[in-house]
């Protein structure tokens, strides 16, 4: 398959414009240009561009929330705060290609008409985040940046907001406030962003790969962007692969690529032969588990939630049967716990109370009445947290209580984790 999102990363220096121009690079403008906003949203929408940052939504369809008669300023939010666990595909855009990020910030903000757009960085990407503003610079001082954008009469101001850290900057409204200079809590779910976001202006917020989409769709048509999918998927997927495989990595395959050619042939199966799939999380860490029976599922954000989980960033994480689930779901409990913004008392006070009970069973110290404890727990935090990082947090884990059960019962029975003796024998 050819490449299309990644087509830039064999690039010696791609912060170069004029390399990235000579590869067809900010092509896509002058097409953006001579159209209509409203014609570039509906291609968009055609081609069933789904969000690549995790929720799955229409992008087209999100476009619109933000209505034809919005009043000015609007802002365009690029969510590059990429914090998942097991996710690192934006990485890959950042580093690689910086100028394809900027001509589809530019390119989905003349779509929406927005004025003025941010490219918010995940804090640890600091180096990648000082190589895009200098692109930036390079593109203004080219004069694809500014003021009157090829006689269009828009113009288009792009800012870099490095985070000062945590998980829950990834939550468009947390993002939000991050960017006013606020603590980054969560705001209410009504009003929506795209009508009251940033400073109360219509603001719609975008995952970056699903903005990388959008210059090759505007050049090659939704019909040809519908047909990069099989299986029902549309597009490519940069899917992440990360655990016991021989060959961990960023992958672009087509959308609904199924996960036993994802983890067998492209990440080259499991690192032991002699091994034997677990299960995996499909799309980072927020996931529920799927079992070796959901090998052939296409992954693509229908089928997977067929299955019982979630596609979410397109993230395998790869547990074989040295794996102990238990360990796992602790270390990304652990995780969740300490990235809380600790706004409310579910999330907050229950992400760390869980990661107490899952520590004891996992060094042989729980009881029986432990699972029904964590089976409570977790719909406890889930239904009455404020927003949707804790129900997220608790997938794994809710998931592992049912796919795993028999393993809980066997830490719980023999007070040790039965997965050492396997680990000793896979050495």
């Amino acid at each position: 398959m050819e490449a299309i999102l990644t087509r830039h990363l064999d690039q010696d220096n791609p912060q170069n414009l004029a390399a990235y121009q000579a590869t067809g690079g900010y092509r896509s403008l002058n097409t953006a240009f001579d159209l209509k906003p409203e014609k570039i949203i509906e291609t968009v929408e055609a081609a069933n561009l789904r969000g690549r940052g995790g929720a799955g939504f229409s992008c087209g369809m999100k476009w619109r929330l933000r209505g034809a008669d919005a009043p000015s300023p609007r802002y365009l939010v690029c969510n590059l705060d990429e914090s998942e666990p097991g996710t690192f595909k934006d990485r890959y855009l950042l580093y690689g290609a910086p100028h394809a990020i900027i001509e589809s910030v530019i390119v989905s903000a003349f779509a929406l008409q927005a004025e003025r757009a941010f490219i918010f960085v995940r804090g640890e990407y600091a180096k990648g985040g000082h190589r895009l503003i200098q692109a930036i610079r390079e593109a203004e001082t080219a004069g694809l940046l500014g003021r009157n954008l090829g006689g269009s009469g828009f113009d288009l101001h792009i800012d870099v907001h490095l985070s000062g850290g945590r998980y829950i900057c990834g939550e468009e409204t947390a993002q939000i406030n991050a960017i006013e200079g606020k603590r980054p809590n969560p705001r209410p779910k009504i009003p929506r962003p795209s009508t009251h976001g940033l400073w109360g202006q219509p603001t719609t917020t975008n995952n970056v790969e699903t903005l990388v989409n959008v210059p090759h769709i505007l050049m090659n048509g939704a019909e040809w962007f519908r047909r990069l999918g099989i299986n029902g998927g549309c597009g490519t997927k940069l899917f992440c692969i990360s655990g016991k495989v021989k060959h961990p990595g960023v992958f672009e395959l087509p959308c609904g690529t199924p996960a036993r050619e994802l983890i067998y042939k492209h990440a080259g199966g499991l690192d032991n032969d002699e091994r034997t799939l677990l299960g995996f999380l499909p799309g980072g860490a927020s996931t529920p588990f799927l079992l070796p029976q959901h090998l052939d599922v296409p992954m693509d954000f229908d089928p997977v939630a067929e299955a019982g989980s979630r596609l979410g960033t397109g993230s395998l994480i790869i547990l074989d049967d040295t794996t102990c689930p238990i360990e796992t779901v602790l270390n990304l409990t652990r995780f969740f716990a300490r990235e809380s913004c600790g706004f409310c008392t579910p999330c907050r006070d229950g992400l760390p109370y869980l990661v107490q009970i899952l520590n004891a069973i996992a060094t042989g110290n729980g009881s029986a009445d432990d699972l029904a404890l964590l089976d409570e727990l977790c719909s406890t935090i889930a239904t009455q947290s404020f927003c949707a990082f804790a129900p997220g947090a608790v997938m794994p884990l809710v998931s592992s209580l049912k796919d795993f059960h028999e393993h809980y019962e066997q830490h719980i029975i023999t007070q040790r984790c039965p997965f050492d003796a396997s680990r000793k024998e896979a050495v």
